[in-house]
Protein backbone atom coordinates (compact mmCIF):
# COMPACT_ATOMS: atom_id res chain seq x y z
CA UNK A 1 0.00 0.00 0.00
CA UNK A 2 1.52 3.32 -1.12
CA UNK A 3 -0.06 6.36 0.52
CA UNK A 4 -0.60 9.08 -2.14
CA UNK A 5 1.29 11.85 -0.36
CA UNK A 6 1.80 13.66 -3.65
CA UNK A 7 -1.76 14.97 -3.32
CA UNK A 8 -0.50 17.17 -0.46
CA UNK A 9 2.56 18.88 -1.93
CA UNK A 10 3.67 20.42 1.37
CA UNK A 11 3.87 16.97 2.97
CA UNK A 12 4.97 14.85 0.03
CA UNK A 13 8.57 14.48 1.24
CA UNK A 14 7.67 13.51 4.81
CA UNK A 15 8.21 10.03 6.28
CA UNK A 16 5.09 7.95 6.86
CA UNK A 17 4.55 5.16 9.35
CA UNK A 18 1.43 3.10 10.15
CA UNK A 19 -0.44 3.73 13.36
CA UNK A 20 -1.79 0.62 15.08
CA UNK A 21 -5.14 0.30 16.79
CA UNK A 22 -7.87 1.16 14.28
CA UNK A 23 -10.44 -1.52 13.53
CA UNK A 24 -11.82 0.02 10.32
CA UNK A 25 -9.67 2.66 8.56
CA UNK A 26 -5.94 2.32 7.89
CA UNK A 27 -4.17 5.17 9.69
CA UNK A 28 -0.66 6.62 9.30
CA UNK A 29 1.27 9.44 10.93
CA UNK A 30 3.14 11.81 8.65
CA UNK A 31 6.40 13.52 9.54
CA UNK A 32 9.00 13.15 12.29
CA UNK A 33 8.02 14.91 14.49
CA UNK A 34 4.44 14.19 13.49
CA UNK A 35 2.84 16.88 11.36
CA UNK A 36 -0.39 15.22 10.20
CA UNK A 37 -2.48 12.05 10.20
CA UNK A 38 -3.26 10.24 6.94
CA UNK A 39 -6.13 7.78 6.60
CA UNK A 40 -7.19 5.31 3.95
CA UNK A 41 -10.93 5.14 4.42
CA UNK A 42 -12.71 1.83 4.61
CA UNK A 43 -14.85 1.27 1.50
CA UNK A 44 -18.02 1.62 3.60
CA UNK A 45 -17.26 5.34 3.98
CA UNK A 46 -17.64 7.21 0.67
CA UNK A 47 -15.72 10.41 -0.10
CA UNK A 48 -18.72 12.59 0.78
CA UNK A 49 -18.41 11.66 4.47
CA UNK A 50 -15.60 14.22 4.54
CA UNK A 51 -18.07 17.00 3.79
CA UNK A 52 -19.82 16.15 7.06
CA UNK A 53 -16.52 16.00 8.94
CA UNK A 54 -15.54 19.41 7.57
CA UNK A 55 -18.86 21.03 8.55
CA UNK A 56 -18.99 19.63 12.09
CA UNK A 57 -15.33 20.13 12.99
CA UNK A 58 -15.43 23.70 11.66
CA UNK A 59 -18.42 24.39 13.91
CA UNK A 60 -16.76 22.78 16.93
CA UNK A 61 -13.57 24.78 16.38
CA UNK A 62 -15.58 28.00 16.04
CA UNK A 63 -17.19 27.17 19.39
CA UNK A 64 -13.73 27.24 20.97
CA UNK A 65 -12.95 23.52 21.24
CA UNK A 66 -9.86 21.72 19.97
CA UNK A 67 -10.47 19.30 17.11
CA UNK A 68 -8.62 17.67 14.23
CA UNK A 69 -9.42 19.37 10.92
CA UNK A 70 -9.17 18.07 7.39
CA UNK A 71 -6.17 19.31 5.42
CA UNK A 72 -7.20 20.05 1.86
CA UNK A 73 -5.17 18.64 -1.00
CA UNK A 74 -3.05 20.89 -3.17
CA UNK A 75 -6.08 21.05 -5.49
CA UNK A 76 -8.31 22.24 -2.67
CA UNK A 77 -10.18 18.96 -2.21
CA UNK A 78 -11.13 17.37 1.12
CA UNK A 79 -9.72 13.99 0.05
CA UNK A 80 -8.10 12.18 -2.87
CA UNK A 81 -8.85 8.94 -4.71
CA UNK A 82 -5.94 6.63 -5.56
CA UNK A 83 -5.50 4.43 -8.63
CA UNK A 84 -7.28 1.55 -6.89
CA UNK A 85 -10.33 3.68 -6.08
CA UNK A 86 -9.55 4.05 -2.37
CA UNK A 87 -10.27 7.33 -0.62
CA UNK A 88 -7.50 9.02 1.37
CA UNK A 89 -7.69 12.06 3.62
CA UNK A 90 -5.25 14.09 5.71
CA UNK A 91 -6.04 15.60 9.11
CA UNK A 92 -4.22 17.93 11.43
CA UNK A 93 -2.40 16.22 14.28
CA UNK A 94 -3.50 17.10 17.81
CA UNK A 95 -0.74 16.29 20.30
CA UNK A 96 -1.70 14.17 23.26
CA UNK A 97 -2.33 10.67 24.45
CA UNK A 98 -4.76 8.02 23.24
CA UNK A 99 -5.70 5.30 25.72
CA UNK A 100 -7.40 1.94 25.26
CA UNK A 101 -9.02 1.79 28.70
CA UNK A 102 -10.17 4.24 31.37
CA UNK A 103 -7.38 3.67 33.87
CA UNK A 104 -8.71 5.72 36.81
CA UNK A 105 -11.73 7.67 38.03
CA UNK A 106 -10.31 11.04 37.06
CA UNK A 107 -9.89 9.79 33.49
CA UNK A 108 -13.55 8.77 33.54
CA UNK A 109 -14.57 12.21 34.78
CA UNK A 110 -12.43 13.94 32.15
CA UNK A 111 -14.02 11.79 29.45
CA UNK A 112 -17.45 12.83 30.69
CA UNK A 113 -16.53 16.51 30.75
CA UNK A 114 -14.96 16.42 27.28
CA UNK A 115 -17.94 14.73 25.64
CA UNK A 116 -20.38 17.04 27.45
CA UNK A 117 -18.56 20.09 26.08
CA UNK A 118 -18.70 18.61 22.56
CA UNK A 119 -22.42 17.84 22.91
CA UNK A 120 -23.10 21.32 24.23
CA UNK A 121 -21.22 22.87 21.31
CA UNK A 122 -23.18 20.85 18.73
CA UNK A 123 -26.64 21.00 20.35
CA UNK A 124 -28.06 23.50 17.87
CA UNK A 125 -25.90 22.73 14.83
CA UNK A 126 -28.22 22.41 11.84
CA UNK A 127 -26.39 20.23 9.32
CA UNK A 128 -27.84 18.06 6.58
CA UNK A 129 -25.61 15.00 6.47
CA UNK A 130 -24.19 13.98 3.10
CA UNK A 131 -23.55 10.46 4.34
CA UNK A 132 -25.71 8.52 6.76
CA UNK A 133 -24.42 5.17 7.97
CA UNK A 134 -27.51 2.98 7.70
CA UNK A 135 -28.40 0.78 10.64
CA UNK A 136 -25.41 1.73 12.78
CA UNK A 137 -27.34 0.90 15.95
CA UNK A 138 -30.21 -1.06 14.44
CA UNK A 139 -29.98 -3.82 17.02
CA UNK A 140 -32.63 -6.09 15.47
CA UNK A 141 -30.76 -5.88 12.17
CA UNK A 142 -27.48 -6.86 13.83
CA UNK A 143 -29.15 -9.77 15.61
CA UNK A 144 -30.62 -10.93 12.30
CA UNK A 145 -27.15 -10.70 10.75
CA UNK A 146 -25.82 -12.95 13.51
CA UNK A 147 -28.54 -15.53 12.82
CA UNK A 148 -27.69 -15.34 9.12
CA UNK A 149 -23.97 -15.91 9.80
CA UNK A 150 -24.82 -18.94 11.93
CA UNK A 151 -27.02 -20.37 9.19
CA UNK A 152 -24.46 -19.82 6.43
CA UNK A 153 -21.30 -20.98 8.20
CA UNK A 154 -22.14 -24.29 9.85
CA UNK A 155 -18.96 -25.75 8.36
CA UNK A 156 -16.73 -22.97 9.74
CA UNK A 157 -13.87 -24.20 11.93
CA UNK A 158 -15.13 -21.99 14.81
CA UNK A 159 -18.83 -22.73 14.49
CA UNK A 160 -19.04 -25.00 17.53
CA UNK A 161 -17.33 -22.30 19.63
CA UNK A 162 -19.33 -19.38 18.27
CA UNK A 163 -22.78 -21.03 18.46
CA UNK A 164 -23.19 -21.10 22.27
CA UNK A 165 -21.88 -17.54 22.58
CA UNK A 166 -24.31 -16.44 19.89
CA UNK A 167 -27.19 -18.22 21.60
CA UNK A 168 -26.51 -16.32 24.82
CA UNK A 169 -26.38 -13.00 22.97
CA UNK A 170 -29.66 -13.66 21.16
CA UNK A 171 -31.40 -14.67 24.39
CA UNK A 172 -30.11 -11.56 26.18
CA UNK A 173 -31.54 -9.41 23.39
CA UNK A 174 -34.89 -11.26 23.51
CA UNK A 175 -35.22 -10.42 27.21
CA UNK A 176 -33.99 -6.81 27.02
CA UNK A 177 -36.45 -4.41 28.67
CA UNK A 178 -35.51 -0.98 27.32
CA UNK A 179 -36.98 1.41 24.75
CA UNK A 180 -35.47 1.92 21.29
CA UNK A 181 -37.29 4.75 19.50
CA UNK A 182 -36.28 7.95 21.27
CA UNK A 183 -35.63 11.53 20.01
CA UNK A 184 -32.38 12.05 18.12
CA UNK A 185 -29.74 14.79 18.00
CA UNK A 186 -26.38 15.35 16.33
CA UNK A 187 -23.88 12.88 17.77
CA UNK A 188 -20.32 11.64 17.34
CA UNK A 189 -21.53 8.06 17.02
CA UNK A 190 -18.52 6.14 18.38
CA UNK A 191 -17.33 7.43 21.74
CA UNK A 192 -15.10 4.51 22.67
CA UNK A 193 -12.32 5.78 24.88
CA UNK A 194 -9.68 5.48 22.14
CA UNK A 195 -11.62 8.15 20.20
CA UNK A 196 -10.91 10.69 22.95
CA UNK A 197 -7.59 12.55 23.19
CA UNK A 198 -5.99 13.51 26.51
CA UNK A 199 -3.00 15.64 27.41
CA UNK A 200 -0.10 14.42 29.54
CA UNK A 201 -1.87 15.42 32.74
CA UNK A 202 -4.94 13.39 31.76
CA UNK A 203 -7.17 16.31 30.81
CA UNK A 204 -9.54 15.87 27.89
CA UNK A 205 -8.34 17.60 24.72
CA UNK A 206 -10.58 16.60 21.80
CA UNK A 207 -12.61 13.90 20.10
CA UNK A 208 -11.18 11.87 17.21
CA UNK A 209 -12.53 9.82 14.26
CA UNK A 210 -15.64 11.39 12.78
CA UNK A 211 -16.84 8.92 10.14
CA UNK A 212 -19.70 7.96 12.46
CA UNK A 213 -21.16 11.46 12.81
CA UNK A 214 -24.91 11.48 12.49
CA UNK A 215 -28.09 11.63 14.54
CA UNK A 216 -28.79 9.24 17.39
CA UNK A 217 -30.69 9.41 20.63
CA UNK A 218 -28.51 10.63 23.48
CA UNK A 219 -28.91 7.34 25.38
CA UNK A 220 -27.40 5.44 22.43
CA UNK A 221 -24.52 7.90 22.19
CA UNK A 222 -23.79 7.75 25.92
CA UNK A 223 -24.64 4.07 26.32
CA UNK A 224 -21.95 3.23 23.79
CA UNK A 225 -19.55 5.51 25.64
CA UNK A 226 -20.33 3.81 28.97
CA UNK A 227 -19.78 0.41 27.36
CA UNK A 228 -16.22 1.46 26.52
CA UNK A 229 -15.30 3.69 29.44
CA UNK A 230 -16.53 1.39 32.21
CA UNK A 231 -14.80 -1.77 31.01
CA UNK A 232 -11.29 -1.60 32.51
CA UNK A 233 -10.32 -4.89 30.87
CA UNK A 234 -10.79 -3.56 27.33
CA UNK A 235 -12.20 -5.44 24.34
CA UNK A 236 -9.60 -8.20 23.99
CA UNK A 237 -10.74 -10.36 26.90
CA UNK A 238 -13.28 -13.17 27.21
CA UNK A 239 -14.69 -12.02 30.55
CA UNK A 240 -15.36 -8.38 31.43
CA UNK A 241 -17.04 -6.56 34.32
CA UNK A 242 -18.80 -3.21 34.20
CA UNK A 243 -17.25 -0.76 36.68
CA UNK A 244 -19.88 1.24 38.55
CA UNK A 245 -17.37 3.67 40.05
CA UNK A 246 -16.15 4.70 36.61
CA UNK A 247 -19.75 5.04 35.46
CA UNK A 248 -20.63 7.33 38.36
CA UNK A 249 -17.50 9.46 37.90
CA UNK A 250 -18.04 9.88 34.16
CA UNK A 251 -21.71 10.72 34.21
CA UNK A 252 -21.64 12.93 37.29
CA UNK A 253 -19.02 15.01 35.44
CA UNK A 254 -21.04 14.92 32.21
CA UNK A 255 -24.29 16.21 33.72
CA UNK A 256 -22.49 19.00 35.55
CA UNK A 257 -21.26 20.26 32.16
CA UNK A 258 -24.36 19.40 30.15
CA UNK A 259 -27.50 18.54 32.18
CA UNK A 260 -29.86 15.90 30.83
CA UNK A 261 -33.61 15.55 31.40
CA UNK A 262 -34.70 12.66 33.67
CA UNK A 263 -36.03 10.54 30.80
CA UNK A 264 -32.64 10.61 29.04
CA UNK A 265 -30.77 9.73 32.23
CA UNK A 266 -33.15 6.85 32.90
CA UNK A 267 -32.60 5.39 29.44
CA UNK A 268 -28.80 5.31 29.54
CA UNK A 269 -28.35 2.11 31.56
CA UNK A 270 -30.82 0.07 29.52
CA UNK A 271 -29.14 1.26 26.34
CA UNK A 272 -25.65 0.57 27.68
CA UNK A 273 -26.70 -3.04 28.15
CA UNK A 274 -28.25 -3.12 24.68
CA UNK A 275 -25.12 -1.74 23.01
CA UNK A 276 -22.94 -4.34 24.73
CA UNK A 277 -25.05 -7.17 23.32
CA UNK A 278 -25.31 -5.43 19.95
CA UNK A 279 -21.53 -5.19 19.60
CA UNK A 280 -21.17 -8.74 20.85
CA UNK A 281 -23.49 -9.86 18.05
CA UNK A 282 -21.42 -8.01 15.47
CA UNK A 283 -18.18 -9.56 16.73
CA UNK A 284 -19.76 -13.03 16.84
CA UNK A 285 -21.04 -12.70 13.28
CA UNK A 286 -17.61 -11.58 12.08
CA UNK A 287 -15.97 -14.49 13.88
CA UNK A 288 -17.68 -16.55 11.17
CA UNK A 289 -17.80 -14.05 8.28
CA UNK A 290 -14.21 -12.83 8.82
CA UNK A 291 -14.64 -9.83 6.54
CA UNK A 292 -15.20 -6.67 8.59
CA UNK A 293 -13.36 -5.92 11.82
CA UNK A 294 -9.60 -5.71 11.94
CA UNK A 295 -7.68 -8.12 14.14
CA UNK A 296 -4.31 -8.41 15.85
CA UNK A 297 -2.20 -11.56 15.50
CA UNK A 298 -0.52 -10.78 18.84
CA UNK A 299 -3.94 -11.23 20.51
CA UNK A 300 -5.37 -14.21 18.62
CA UNK A 301 -4.15 -16.55 15.86
CA UNK A 302 -6.86 -15.67 13.31
CA UNK A 303 -9.41 -13.00 12.42
CA UNK A 304 -12.19 -15.30 13.60
CA UNK A 305 -10.56 -16.18 16.92
CA UNK A 306 -9.99 -12.52 17.76
CA UNK A 307 -13.60 -11.59 17.08
CA UNK A 308 -14.91 -14.57 19.04
CA UNK A 309 -12.83 -13.35 21.99
CA UNK A 310 -14.31 -9.87 21.60
CA UNK A 311 -17.84 -11.28 21.32
CA UNK A 312 -17.47 -13.21 24.57
CA UNK A 313 -16.08 -10.15 26.33
CA UNK A 314 -18.88 -7.82 25.19
CA UNK A 315 -21.57 -10.38 26.06
CA UNK A 316 -20.15 -10.74 29.56
CA UNK A 317 -20.06 -6.96 29.89
CA UNK A 318 -23.73 -6.75 28.96
CA UNK A 319 -24.60 -9.35 31.58
CA UNK A 320 -22.60 -7.37 34.13
CA UNK A 321 -24.56 -4.18 33.39
CA UNK A 322 -27.85 -6.05 33.70
CA UNK A 323 -26.88 -7.61 37.03
CA UNK A 324 -25.94 -4.19 38.50
CA UNK A 325 -28.76 -2.13 37.04
CA UNK A 326 -30.50 -1.27 40.31
CA UNK A 327 -27.30 -0.08 42.01
CA UNK A 328 -26.10 1.83 38.95
CA UNK A 329 -29.36 3.75 38.63
CA UNK A 330 -28.41 5.78 41.71
CA UNK A 331 -25.54 7.37 39.76
CA UNK A 332 -28.03 8.80 37.27
CA UNK A 333 -30.63 10.03 39.76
Amino acid sequence: MNPPLQAWADLADQPVRPLAGGLINSTYVVGDPVRAVLQRQHAMFPPRVNEDIEAVTAHVEAAGLRTPRLIRTSDGELCTIDDEGATWRMLTFVPGETVETVDNLERAAEAGRLVARWHRATTYLDHEFRFVRPGAHDTPKHMAALKKALAEHRDHRLYDDVAPTAAGILEAWRTWEGEQDRPVRLTHGDLKISNLRFDRRGRGVCLLDFDTLGRLSIDVELGDAARSWCNPAGEDVAEASFDGDRFEAAFAAYVREHPLPPEDRAAILFTTERICFELASRFAADALNENYFGWRPDVAPTHGDHNLLRARGQASLGRSVRSQRSSLEAALA
